[in-house]
This record gives structure tokens, C-alpha cells and sequence, in this order.
């Protein structure tokens, strides 16, 4: 099970990213939003979904969860 992260701060197109703990592109720890352990992104960002309209995963590490 992988921790999950929703950065608090949005990207410039509106989404709030969700990192997995280890990726490179993990934003400041102040902006972070711990999401939990999940087995696989899409939970996480059902997770941050709860807390943003507009989620979106890192192209990085959830490449299985990102929408471009």
C-alpha cells in the first residue's frame, strides 16, 4: 500500500495534483494534504475528490491517473 498526497495548491489550469510519497515533483510538505494509503491511485484521487472539485494525478508518479 502506497501513501498518497493532494497538493493544496492548484496548477495553473486549476487541478490539484495527487503524488505518490517518494516522487520528485512532491511539492513543499506545508502543501500537502495526506490522503491515506491506497493500493492504486484511482483511490486517491477518489480520496482528494473529496476535499477539490478538480483533481488531476502526476504525470510522474500516477501515470495511470493523469488526464492531459
Amino acid at each position: 500500500m502506497a501513501q498518497f498526497y493532494v497538493n493544496q495548491n492548484q496548477q495553473s489550469n486549476g487541478d490539484h495534483e495527487v503524488h505518490q510519497e517518494g516522487c520528485k515533483f512532491m511539492p513543499f510538505e506545508k502543501n500537502l494534504l495526506d490522503l491515506g494509503g491506497f493500493t492504486d491511485c484511482s483511490d486517491a484521487l477518489d480520496e482528494a475528490k473529496n476535499t477539490y472539485d478538480q483533481v488531476n494525478g502526476c504525470d510522474n508518479c500516477c501515470p495511470d491517473c493523469h488526464i492531459t
